[in-house]
């Protein structure tokens, strides 16, 4: 299948690209005109970057240096996860890497578009076992590379030996998120729904990596969907409390939910590209005679940059060992 350009000319003295899809078409060439207007999918070794000058926000030129080299940036964490009244021992694995993204399809774009929007895709991991049965949770948000305080999408989901769990929240549109929710317990599955647009925790990781500006002050602030699920508590924004402080070579940024009773402490670097050096997660846990409060908390353990879907073959798995995995 190869990819084709047609350019009509129209009376209104006006020209439209139109890209479409023809299968059975060799061509030797693309026409000029139609790769201007393209953005390169992850791996692309030189990163097109005609969609991002285009737009407007605080990301600097060291972001566009950092982040389009055509690599990702994965980073593995030790992890001691707070869960029904215990602490349990894990990992968890933060892997950005920028991509071109449709926002009327809401998924990785596939073909060059001029109406695609560039990304920061951050996908978040946590693996950690509850006695007998293992935790498997992973949290994707895609956040506008220049401009925006909202990912175009958030999804989450969560397998265990009881079942598993989907969320998704879509981008927002005149002032709402899209929510939807399929849960093997009952009561928690929620069809596609409408709900006032606010900050989300979710999106906070990658806002720390590339706006100048993180919020500060009181919010109105959805927790994460990670939170919602292992808390069982009802999506929707809560009054979050958000202050940052340096210390060192370091800054700590804290958000209180006074009504979770939950504080989520980030600590990252001051120096750019702001790496994310680990975080603490406190709030109660367990039922009855086991709920406590405890303290969730994230160490890195080693950062590699490397374009990991080209490292799939066995001889790879040696990048596992350096990221500690």
């Amino acid at each position: 299948m190869k990819e084709t350009c047609q350019l009509h000319v129209q009376q209104s003295k006006r020209i439209i690209m139109k890209k479409t899809l023809i299968l059975g078409v060799l061509l030797s060439s693309m026409l000029v005109s139609c790769t201007e207007n393209s953005l390169k999918i992850a791996g692309d070794e030189s990163p097109d970057t005609s969609m991002i000058t285009s737009q407007t926000g605080s990301s600097s030129k060291d972001d566009h240096n950092y982040w389009y080299q055509g690599k990702a940036e994965i980073t593995s964490y030790k992890l001691e996860q707070a869960r029904y009244g215990e602490m349990h021992e894990g990992t968890a694995v933060f892997v950005f890497v920028t991509e071109p993204f449709s926002p009327t399809k809401l998924v990785k774009a596939d073909t060059p578009d001029p109406d695609n929007i560039s990304v920061l895709k951050l996908n978040q991991t946590r693996k950690f076992n509850t006695g007998i049965y293992p935790y498997s949770i992973m949290t994707s948000t895609f956040l506008p590379f220049k401009k925006g305080d909202y990912s175009l999408k958030v999804s989450s989901s969560s397998q265990e030996w009881c079942g598993h769990t989907y969320m998704e929240v879509q981008n927002p549109q005149n002032g709402h998120f899209g929510v939807k929710i399929d849960s093997y317990f009952e009561g928690e599955s929620q069809e596609l729904s409408k709900s006032v647009a606010a900050l989300m925790e979710d999106d906070i990781w990658t806002l720390i990596r590339l706006r100048e500006n993180p919020p500060t002050g009181r919010v109105s602030m959805y927790p994460s969907l990670l939170a919602a699920r292992l808390l069982h508590k009802e999506y929707k924004p809560y009054s979050c409390v958000i202050t940052s402080e340096d210390k060192g070579s370091s800054t700590f940024y804290t958000l209180e939910y006074p009504e979770l009773d939950r504080t989520l402490t980030i600590e990252y670097e001051q120096a750019h590209p702001h790496k994310i050096v680990g975080w603490t997660e406190t709030n109660y846990t367990g039922w009855g005679a086991n709920r406590k409060k405890l303290t969730t908390t994230a160490t890195r353990m080693k950062t590699i940059n490397t374009d990991y879907w080209n490292k799939n073959a066995v001889a790879d798995s040696t990048y596992r060992t350096e990221l500690n995995l």
